[in-house]
């Protein structure tokens, strides 16, 4: 009888700092998105939930862990998608499905935490910050290397002996990286739109390392 009362006190304490967290976080992205990363303070995120600073800084080291926490979630999504590819499956294709299909659940995973809305919105605040864009870079270099050694894992291949894995990577990321920037650049902010942008990149990728461009121009590439 005592464990079970002990394990539903704290079952409800973790319930409470999640909620706590959670709150916090959305009031920060909300008030990062409207005035502004480098003009918002710790002190009206926390007035905002009511709590104190030490609570803020209990969940977040700072405000830069605050603002890029949903992207990384986003990128934890890919790459536990990439994991369960079959085996059998092109690297290239598996990257490209693995995407597809994070981006399928995303909004799901988000919106247990923040409305999908305000998290593309915080996509956008990303790219136009000097800090919080050179914060993203450096966590994006990372994954990239994470990714790269999950596709030599695949291939039983070591990177570095074979420098395929991380070419392949290298420019995955970088046709990804200029959709979220295309994507962020219009008016449709939604996820189907960026999704729309990313099967149509990805599927350049090929074509556009072979060949001879200048008389056949790519079909179907178009601003969001």
């Amino acid at each position: 009888m005592e464990d079970t009362v002990q394990k539903v006190r704290t079952g409800l304490r973790e319930l409470k700092k999640q909620r706590t967290r959670d709150a916090l976080l959305r009031a920060a992205l909300e008030l990062f998105t409207t005035q502004g990363y480098e003009q918002t303070t710790v002190d009206e995120i926390t007035d905002a939930v009511e709590v104190s600073q030490r609570t803020f800084f209990r969940y977040f080291a700072n405000k830069e862990e605050a603002a890029l926490s949903v992207q990384l979630l986003a990128e934890a999504q890919f790459l536990a998608a990439l994991r369960e590819r079959p085996p059998e499956e092109s690297p290239f294709e598996a990257l490209n499905r693995s995407v597809l299909a994070s981006w399928d659940s995303i909004g799901e995973a988000i919106e247990a935490v923040i409305p999908v809305e305000l998290h593309m919105r915080t996509y956008q605040l990303i790219e136009s910050t000097p800090a919080l864009l050179a914060a993203h870079l450096r966590h994006s270099a990372e994954l990239e290397e994470e990714v790269a050694q999950l596709i030599a894992a695949r291939e039983g291949l070591d990177v570095n002996t074979d420098p395929r894995p991380r070419i392949a990577v290298a420019a995955y990321t970088g046709v990804m990286r200029m959709t979220g920037r295309i994507w962020g650049q219009g008016q449709d902010l939604s996820v189907d739109a960026i999704r729309e942008l990313t099967v149509t990149y990805l599927g350049h990728i090929g074509p556009a390392l072979a060949g001879n461009w200048r008389n056949s121009p790519a079909p179907g590439v178009r601003g969001a």
